[in-house]
């Protein structure tokens, strides 16, 4: 038979007798600096992370425009795939776009 619990105590109150339980249970920040969707600056270009995990933090940064006239002298534009490469998700960066908590 399951006992009652004693009256006063709430759902998810903890009991003062059960230290070690509590210690098991207890809510860990968020292990990591960065997070998917910040977006911070390296060498002058702004960069978004895609998605971190324990070990990498995955992050693309747009190329700039190429332009230049092909052997007709017709001048041509594109714009090369953003570069994707991988940093620590620990990483000494300043975010941009992450607000201050209060």
């Amino acid at each position: 038979m399951k006992k009652p619990s004693p009256a006063g105590r709430k759902n998810g109150a903890r009991d003062p007798n059960q230290v070690e339980f509590v210690i098991i249970w207890e809510l860990h920040h968020y292990p990591f600096k960065l997070r998917a969707g910040d977006v911070f600056k390296f060498n002058e270009r702004l960069c978004r992370v895609l998605r971190v995990n324990y070990s990498s933090a995955a992050v693309i940064m747009n190329r700039p425009v190429r332009a230049f006239k092909t052997r007709f002298d017709k001048p041509v534009k594109f714009q090369p795939p953003p570069h994707q490469f991988y940093i620590s998700p620990n990483s000494e960066v300043t975010v941009l776009n992450r607000k201050a908590r209060r």
